[in-house]
């Protein structure tokens, strides 16, 4: 109940990932002996929440959330970003999950930039992810593992696009509109690196969690919440010229936020100078 509250509350515009991560989190919360981690994919365009989303969950599981010393962020272009020094990352990063999952079983472990991460890199995380009591003496089964991705976003933004163009309500989109979608773009794209990886073969990722582009009216959502989280009173007025200085596309019917909320608090500041 908790963490649907956060959910409700902090993410806008997203019901399919909501529903989709209420359901993942809490079968595996419940469970008291899964048989592998949990895993996690979220794609999308910028902006959308994938990042919000990981941070809520880490708060979920330890309350300290990304400054806590088990949760654990990895950036592909800050920690793994010279592809001839591959051998070495991995045999870093095994020891690191190695070490850190032996301190506490549900470490939670959050990979962004997934598709410009290396396939050896990738293929480093494997051994864990698996189906296996235990790997030299440690059970990796209580971890979570959460992979961010913009790799599908414009596949997913597509659909999106194709739903309100023929009168569907966006909130009528279900996941199975978008998973054939995801698994043809991003694991058949040769420029992600995902396609290369062995995650991929043994269909070890459990949730495909898509986030769909955001609208005028979420992005107003994003500023009411970052005013609110800022101890302000809520002026309509700078709401409406905050999302208005957004850009947004396809250029004719400008619906969707090219940036998500992204810039928001970027832009909030300048509003506050004023």
């Amino acid at each position: 109940a908790a963490l649907k509250a956060q959910l409700d509350d902090r993410l806008f515009g997203q019901h399919l990932a909501k529903d989709v991560v209420l359901k993942a989190v809490l079968g595996f919360s419940n469970n008291p002996s899964p048989k592998k981690p949990l895993m996690l994919s979220l794609h999308g365009w910028a902006g959308t929440g994938k990042n919000f989303l990981s941070q809520i969950l880490a708060e979920h599981v330890h309350p300290a959330g990304l400054r806590s010393k088990f949760v654990h962020l990895f950036l592909a272009t800050l920690h793994f970003p010279h592809h001839d020094q591959v051998k070495l990352y991995k045999e870093q990063l095994q020891n690191w999950i190695r070490g850190n999952v032996s301190a506490c079983p549900s470490s939670v472990f959050i990979f962004d930039e997934m598709d410009k991460m290396h396939p050896g890199v990738i293929d480093a995380i494997k051994p864990f992810l698996d189906y296996y009591e235990e790997v030299d003496g440690v059970s990796y089964r209580k971890a979570i593992f959460i992979f961010l991705s913009n790799a599908g976003g414009d596949l997913i933004n597509k659909a999106a696009l194709d739903f309100w163009t023929s009168g569907k309500r966006r909130e009528d989109i279900q996941l199975k509109d978008l998973e054939p979608l995801l698994s043809v773009g991003v694991f058949n794209n040769k420029n992600s690196g995902l396609w290369h990886s062995s995650i991929i073969d043994r269909n070890l990722i459990d949730y495909f969690v898509p986030f769909l582009p955001l609208e005028h009216k979420h992005v107003k959502m994003c500023v009411r919440a970052e005013m609110t989280a800022r101890g302000y009173i809520v002026d309509e007025k700078i709401v409406q010229a905050v999302a208005d200085e957004m850009t947004y596309f396809p250029k004719e019917q400008k619906i969707y936020s090219d940036k998500g909320c992204k810039t928001v608090q970027a832009k909030l500041d300048i509003h506050e100078d004023l």
